[in-house]
């Protein structure tokens, strides 16, 4: 049996749901696990663990492989998440299990504050997005994205703007997750100011500096008039390869929305609810090398961001398939420092592919910036 969309608010027309879910997949009467198993071969690291005096309050974990190192990206502060100190930092290893201190990529700025924007590569050149967010007065929230380059992953380039493909800067805060379709073309996501509406972008720059154009997206009503329903999206390709861009759901509905591109991005059908649960959270979506889609994240019908959870699809239509990461209960670290908005749980998830395995990055507690480790292989085996 496969779990039905349930009914969208009235008013809103009904567009076909992008992809299902197997009723019973996640046992919710097990809320550590869902009673889902692990792989025997997952790993987990530390990539950066505060003690007394180091920053606290570690979020939004990116991680890109470059020149036979990989590299990871996040945002940093004292204490308490958006703070007028918050930074972005980086480190990097060559194993994926020994990490370097980390140094900083932007620093903290006296006009608002600096996030993580994520990474992108052409294989010459390291790309780090950097999230700008001016103090807002008593406006809407928003903002805009700089880049910063790099050849060796140690010197790097001054700030520049991400611009358009009529030249101009976009007026946007950048999604963490780009990826490229099989002709070069990357898709990623830009909240837009003023305030905070989601839309999908895409370029042909190989380096994913210019070029961005906006994809037509009809973004579905939302109470807020500061930012959409939608936020925070990844994607994945289909069977049929359609684009599904999943989106958290600020309606708190507690399930994820998605929509389809049948053109490379150009358009979008409606977002529409999917049957996956979801903790009101990011997610990080995409296929492994032999076209299984993934989906990671939190497959919860509440806040709790535990556990953490693989879910599989041979053909981004029925994701029928799932194993677990991390798990909550006694599984879960306690939070050891107090901050503004932090929570037990792995937060924000993120992936990449290298070196034979699915990386997923997270912050544990938005404390300890971690990853796990599961060989491509075993998903394929084991998961088919």
């Amino acid at each position: 049996m496969i779990s039905a969309c349930a009914s969208v608010p009235a008013g809103e027309a009904q567009t076909a749901v992008p992809f299902e879910v197997l009723d019973g997949l996640f046992d919710h009467s097990r809320p550590d696990d869902l009673g889902l198993e692990t792989l025997s071969n997952a790993e987990t690291v530390t990539i950066f663990s505060p003690g007394d005096g180091d920053n606290a309050f570690n979020h939004g974990v990116v991680l890109m492989p470059f020149k036979g190192r990989l590299y990871a990206q996040w945002q940093t502060s004292a204490r308490d998440e958006d703070a007028p100190d918050t930074h972005v930092v980086y480190s990097s290893s060559d194993d994926g299990r020994n990490w370097s201190d980390p140094v900083v990529l932007a620093p903290a700025w006296e006009e608002g504050i600096r996030t993580s924007g994520g990474w992108w590569s052409d294989g010459r050149t390291l790309v780090g997005y950097i999230n700008v967010w001016p103090d807002p007065g008593d406006g809407p929230k928003g903002g805009y994205t700089e880049y910063k380059t790099s050849r060796n992953g140690l010197e790097w380039s001054e700030s520049r703007r991400v611009l358009a493909a009529d030249g101009s800067p976009v007026e946007g805060i950048f999604e963490q997750d780009p990826h490229d379709l099989p002709d070069g073309r990357i898709i990623s996501a830009f909240h837009m100011q003023p305030g905070l509406i989601v839309s999908p972008w895409f370029t042909d720059d190989p380096l994913g500096v210019t070029g961005w154009q906006k994809g037509a997206l009809p973004n579905l009503p939302h109470d807020n008039p500061g930012i959409s329903r939608e936020i925070e999206p990844s994607w994945y390709r289909r069977g049929d390869g359609a684009v599904v861009m999943v989106f958290r759901d600020q309606q708190a509905s507690f399930r994820k929305l998605a929509a389809v591109s049948n053109d490379r991005g150009l358009t979008w059908s409606r977002p529409v609810l999917t049957a996956m649960p979801d903790a009101r959270t990011k997610q990080s979506a995409g296929n492994l090398p032999d076209g299984t889609a993934y989906l990671v994240g939190n497959p919860v019908s509440n806040r709790n961001r535990f556990p953490l959870v693989v879910t599989l699809s041979s053909d981004g239509w029925l994701f029928d398939r799932a194993f677990l990461l991390r798990a909550g209960g006694a599984n879960l670290p306690p939070l050891r420092y107090p901050g503004k908005y932090k929570r037990p749980g792995y937060s924000y998830a993120k992936c990449v592919l290298w070196a034979g395995g699915l990386y997923v990055a997270y912050a544990t507690n938005k404390e300890d910036v971690q990853l796990t480790r599961v060989p491509v292989a075993e998903i394929l085996t084991n998961w088919r």
